[in-house]
């Protein structure tokens, strides 16, 4: 194996006119970057696969030499000792494909590209070589956009069709690879947001997974996705199945915005490759602390404004259920003879967190209409919203 000098001992070398051998005859790359401290630190704690990053670290292009260096400087200790180089030079050379043939990609600046592009996992995942695959499966969509916007929502509205995932609580578990949801048609909203995530990635549009260990106004989490533009700086959210309305719209904002970024469980955070002095709590695994992340709740509270719950407002949250399966029916409210709202309760395939929803008053009364599935009678419930909450869930015919 090659010996490789500290920035100092190349530098006392080159001061005498010593030529080492094995030496480089200019100074090592590997450590005249500002990730020179953890990319050693990532070396030592690799054990006996450092020979592997080592590899990944001669071999690489010198082109994209520093991202291979953020890569590896970032990586999981559990990733430092296993991942092989093939797999790490693979991965940067088609995220780099990316970069060079798409034109949104290219104004991506580098420190976003290293940390929001480049990585090949979005949580604590199983590492699968997804990215020269998701490159050609989505690059036919992105073809002829124009914009990075254009290109999102091409990725966006075509991945159901191209993986042919669905939402599913039967999965096989919450944090599953590109592969294993593939390979059963299922996932978890965890796994449909690692799914959507290596997507965008994979044409060159930075992308993070978001998420709440537990939201204030109901039980359970939820993981979602984010995605930087570059015409504002800025990051926005997104689904697996995205809002008709497009970016920062979706069922999920009324429940963000009333996070709470004073606790732990109820604020709302994105993940990063870089450390950051927090990490990203995975509910099926509180105690793996190697995922870094940012606390953004702030931007989904103020994003939330003016749909957040008022004061005297109450939220039903509606939805059917028939022989434990959720079904799709248009649904009527109505307090009296007046017409409050009218749309369609949650398919099975929704997530769980997932209703329809309408904002009415606190402490009245309101009447639920639908046409049942099976006789095609009209259904009629009536409910009376609590005068000290601010949602109330509702099954109808339950």
């Amino acid at each position: 194996m090659r010996l490789r000098w500290t920035g100092a001992a190349v530098g006392v070398a080159v001061m005498v006119g010593v030529l080492i051998p094995g030496m480089p005859l200019i100074a090592d790359e590997r450590v005249e970057t500002a990730y020179s401290r953890e990319l050693d630190a990532k070396l030592e704690q690799a054990g006996e696969n450092r020979a592997e990053l080592e590899k990944a670290l001669d071999e690489v292009p010198k082109a994209q030499r520093k991202g291979m260096h953020f890569l590896i400087a970032y990586m999981p200790d559990s990733d430092a000792r296993s991942l092989n180089a093939a797999y790490l030079l693979n991965n940067v050379a088609w995220a780099y494909k990316a970069r060079e043939n798409f034109t949104w990609a290219k104004q991506v600046p580098e420190d976003v590209f290293f940390n929001d592009v480049l990585p090949y996992a979005s949580l604590n995942e199983r590492r699968d070589d997804w990215r020269q695959d998701f490159y050609k499966r989505f690059s036919k969509y992105v073809k002829d956009a124009k914009t990075q916007e254009e290109a999102l929502m091409a990725v966006n509205r075509n991945i159901l069709k191209e993986l042919k995932v669905e939402y599913n609580t039967k999965r096989k578990k919450p944090d599953q690879s590109p592969y294993e949801s593939m390979e059963q048609g299922m996932a978890s909203c965890s796994g449909l947001s690692i799914l959507l995530n290596n997507a965008f990635r994979s044409v060159g549009i930075p992308s993070r997974v978001a998420g709440i260990p537990a939201w204030t106004t109901k039980r359970g989490n939820h993981n979602w996705v984010e995605v930087w533009t570059p015409v504002d700086k800025a990051w926005h959210f997104t689904e697996y199945y995205p809002d008709a309305k497009g970016l920062d719209h979706g069922w999920l904002l009324a429940d963000a915005a009333q996070a709470n970024p004073k606790s732990f469980y109820h604020s709302i955070y994105a993940s990063s490759w870089k450390s950051t002095g927090l990490h990203f709590p995975m509910v099926w695994n509180m105690k793996n602390k190697e995922v870094p992340a940012v606390n953004v709740t702030e931007r989904y509270v103020a994003l939330g404004g003016e749909n957040a719950v008022g004061e005297n407002d109450c939220e039903l949250r509606i939805h059917r259920m028939v022989g434990g399966k959720r079904v799709a029916i248009p649904v009527v409210v109505l307090q009296g003879d007046l017409k409050i709202a009218e749309g369609v309760s949650p398919k099975p395939s929704d997530d769980m967190n997932r209703f329809y929803t309408v904002v009415v008053r606190k402490g009245q009364i309101y009447q639920l209409m639908w046409k049942d599935e099976v006789s095609g009678a009209m259904q009629r419930q009536t409910v009376t919203t609590p005068k000290d909450k601010t949602w109330l869930e509702v099954k109808l015919g339950g």
